[in-house]
């Protein structure tokens, strides 16, 4: 990343949607499910149900998930599918719109069932840092960050702002870049810190790749920022880089 300078059932569903790669295998839009699906969704529900979770595959819980959005067919293929595209199921979810659509099979209800999983959990992981003591709920913190940001695949940079008591007021999304770098501008953070009264900040970006070590230009532009903000009284008190199952933090490493 680099400075401003450059950083990056038996029945149908209820709202039974089509994909146009479903449409080749489905079933008629009237009548039953075969039998063996039907059975298969039954006691998928039911066993996932009854442990509350614990003991579902990863695959089994993708299938669950797109049961809402094929009503008609075997999805068991398709969770695989994706899964062996993507990696895990955090990665599937957050996988973009277009590269989703670039796994046969998946459609326009595909893409919307997994979107809205993933703005859920990263809705849920918010609820429980915002307006709340972030420097005492920091592992609720780490959290939100690694749900949000651990598997884009582009570089993002996100700034976390607070007030005096160091209550998270606001969390914002600066900017967007590529896989290995995002324009970041020092004077465009303080400048937005100002226009909400912040007193401190936390910057946060992900590394793609997935390893969170810092760049050179990380460090560089970190200080940058650190030294624009001293001069308007605002504290800068972390720099974390998310990578898929790590973070780094620069005030942790000694690095500002």
């Amino acid at each position: 990343m680099k400075p401003q300078h450059q950083f990056h059932e038996a029945t149908l569903p209820l709202f039974p949607i089509g994909d146009e790669d479903e449409a080749v295998t489905a079933q008629p839009l009237t009548g039953r499910l075969p039998s063996y699906i039907a059975d298969h969704r039954k006691r998928l529900r039911m066993r996932f149900m009854e442990s509350g979770g614990q003991g579902v595959a990863e695959y089994e819980l993708l299938e669950l998930i797109l049961f809402r959005a094929i009503g008609r067919q075997d999805v068991k293929p398709l969770a695989r599918r994706l899964l062996d595209t993507f990696g895990d199921l955090a990665r599937v979810a957050s996988a973009s719109p277009a590269r989703l659509l670039q796994v046969h099979g998946v459609g326009d209800a595909v893409v919307m069932e997994l979107k809205l999983m993933e703005v859920v959990a990263q809705r849920m992981a918010r609820s429980r840092v915002i307006q709340r003591p972030v420097l005492s709920s920091w592992n609720a913190l780490l959290d939100y960050c690694h749900t949000v940001m651990a598997h884009a695949e582009q570089e993002h940079f996100r700034i976390l702002f607070l007030d005096r008591k160091n209550v998270l007021v606001a969390d914002e999304e600066q900017a967007k870049g590529t896989v290995d770098h995002v324009p970041v501008y020092p004077r465009e953070v303080v400048k937005r810190a100002l226009e909400l009264g912040a007193s401190a900040l936390i910057l946060v970006h992900n590394h793609p790749s997935g390893d969170p070590t810092p760049s050179a230009a990380d460090i560089e532009m970190t200080r940058q920022i650190v030294q624009a903000c001293s001069v308007l009284g605002i504290t800068l008190h972390d720099h974390l880089i998310i990578g898929k199952s790590r973070e780094v933090s620069l005030r942790a490493e000694r690095l500002i």
